[in-house]
């Protein structure tokens, strides 16, 4: 039952997590509004939409991340309650692919996108272009963040479901 509470704790803790998510992208959206109602330049009004995707990207990832794993909590209890081996087994698989896709999007496909829009900022001297470029790399840093700090928590869970398959293994005996 021990693992029960870890599994709820990494939840709880990705669901604190999104609340970072949250909380850039509102503001996102308020950069979006100050740009709209105060930006005087042709640069200053280029922010308007760029901030406000970006804005509503990290909105809808925030909070899809946090009513999913607020949710999953009370399934972690029930799930368990059913058949430990399988819950055990299920946490395994997915946060093996989760571990996965941190290591190929997270720590591969976002510095890239990173090192693009910077390399356009050099090369295109168009205010919606430039403004659209500095957005990406505020948003992709942001993703960043929170994100190393989840595949951090994913890989100490990890550990423990792995631990907590041994000791399942080891109580089972053989006919």
């Amino acid at each position: 039952m021990d693992i029960v509470n870890v599994a709820t704790e990494w939840a709880r803790a990705e669901a604190f997590s999104a609340r970072f998510f949250i909380i850039f992208a509102a503001l996102f959206l308020a950069a979006s509004f100050g740009f709209w109602q105060l930006g005087k330049t042709e640069l200053a009004r280029a922010y308007i939409v760029p901030t406000l995707i970006a804005g509503a990207l990290l909105m809808t990832i925030g909070m899809g991340i946090y009513f999913g794993n607020k949710s999953r909590v009370t399934s972690f209890a029930k799930a368990y309650a059913s058949d430990p081996t399988e819950f055990v087994k299920s946490e395994i698989v997915r946060a093996e692919k989760t571990m996965a896709e941190f290591r190929t999007i997270v720590f591969k496909v976002i510095p890239g996108i990173i090192a693009l829009a910077a390399l356009l900022i050099v090369f295109v001297d168009k205010p919606i272009w430039r403004a659209s470029c500095i957005t990406v790399i505020a948003m992709m840093v942001v993703l960043l963040l929170v994100d190393s700090n989840s595949n951090a928590r994913i890989l100490e869970y990890h550990q423990r479901l792995m631990l907590e398959a041994r000791r399942i293994v080891s109580q089972t005996k053989p006919l």
